[in-house]
């Protein structure tokens, strides 16, 4: 997740409402206990000191909104009386949370989000293809068709001189086309292509794409630019090719945090004390989080206003700062720094939970 996605959240003034909840519609009973599951949300919203207003915009976003189909999990966040997150998350957290403080609590977000990486679906045949480009968020941003030339396109029985120049002409037609869509393909791709069509096509086009997009380009099974075309398996290895995707560019931060520990002068450090002054000197380029439990650290308003105490913040002249649970504190730090958050898992040991590639030596 990035600055961009959460910005309202960045810009608001807390405390903040953090819920997160499976809110699930796979029972006959499903309305009942979500209405259930409202009721308990809204207590302990004021329990722990929530205002009406803001309590009640929680409640009445998941109650209003259309329901899920089958399992899905929810996460919303609220202040001055308004939401200003509201996601679906790809799974239904394991618990329910319901968490009112200083910061908003967005760990969540990252740890059961949808793989958030923009992709190129190119359905391809020989005529052309339709290119549809997707946002991070699985959003349609832009469509366009690339069409080549209509005839001949289609290859005849017989024999002889005249029967061998209509074959190769119906390549070079075809081979034509796909050069067009190859072209246009490389030109858009946001970085993760995935080509579906008919088997021949697909695999000439992939072909010619130039090797920086092949490398980065994946060929479905299921759909075609037939009109009618079943779209649910087409969706199944869609998702199935963007986790791919997502567990690769864990791969490769995991390797890069690994290279950076194993270098003294490396761009990596980890444990709750190296990643608060990196944060301060405003050198994160990633923060890598898993579990840092119930550390804290303290917090200002800006940028660059952490330290692990209230000493430290005073040296920043801050004079209004507040002690802050980590898994709020750091995210949020990061973020309103520009830089991304991830979740990472037992791929790599992090120190207290908490880790960081760094932007410089």
């Amino acid at each position: 997740m990035e600055q961009d996605q959460v910005s309202a959240v960045l810009t608001a003034e807390g405390p903040f409402a953090s819920v997160f909840l499976d809110d699930s519609h796979d029972t006959e009973d499903a309305d009942r206990q979500l209405e259930l599951k409202l009721q308990e949300i809204g207590g302990r919203l004021g329990e722990q000191g929530v205002d009406e207003a803001t309590a009640e915009a929680v409640v009445t976003a998941i109650r209003d909104s259309e329901p899920p189909v089958g399992r899905s999990g929810r996460g919303v966040v609220a202040a001055g009386g308004r939401v200003v997150l509201d996601r679906r998350l790809a799974d239904p957290p394991a618990t329910q949370v319901v968490r009112v403080s200083a910061l908003p609590y967005l760990l969540p977000f990252f740890s059961h989000g949808s793989p958030e990486i923009p992709y190129l679906l190119v359905k391809v045949d020989h005529r052309g293809a339709d290119l549809v480009t997707y946002d991070r968020e699985g959003r349609e941003v832009a469509t366009e068709t690339v069409t080549g030339e209509e005839a001949p396109l289609h290859k005849v029985r017989g024999g002889g001189f005249a029967h061998r120049r209509m074959q190769a002409t119906v390549e070079e037609t075809r081979n034509h086309n796909l050069e067009d869509v190859a072209e246009r393909v490389a030109a858009v791709h946001p970085g993760l292509v995935l080509l579906v069509g008919e088997q021949q096509a697909r695999r000439a086009l992939h072909a010619k794409l130039p090797k920086a997009v092949q490398d980065v380009t994946r060929e479905l099974e299921a759909g075609s630019r037939a009109p009618g075309a079943s779209e649910e398996d087409l969706e199944q290895e869609i998702r199935a090719a963007l986790a791919g995707q997502w567990l690769k560019r864990l791969d490769e931060l995991a390797e890069r945090f690994r290279i950076g520990l194993g270098r003294p002068d490396g761009l990596a450090v980890t444990g709750l004390t190296e990643v608060v002054r990196a944060l301060a000197e405003a050198n994160v380029d990633t923060l890598l989080i898993g579990d840092p439990g119930d550390a804290e650290a303290w917090v200002g308003r800006n940028a660059g206003e952490i330290a692990l105490d209230r000493d430290g913040l005073t040296a920043f002249g801050v004079e209004d700062g507040r002690l802050q649970r980590a898994d709020e504190a750091l995210p949020w730090a990061t973020l309103v720094s520009g830089a991304p958050v991830t979740v990472m898992d037992e791929r790599v040991d992090l120190k207290e939970g908490i880790g960081a590639l760094l932007r410089h030596t």
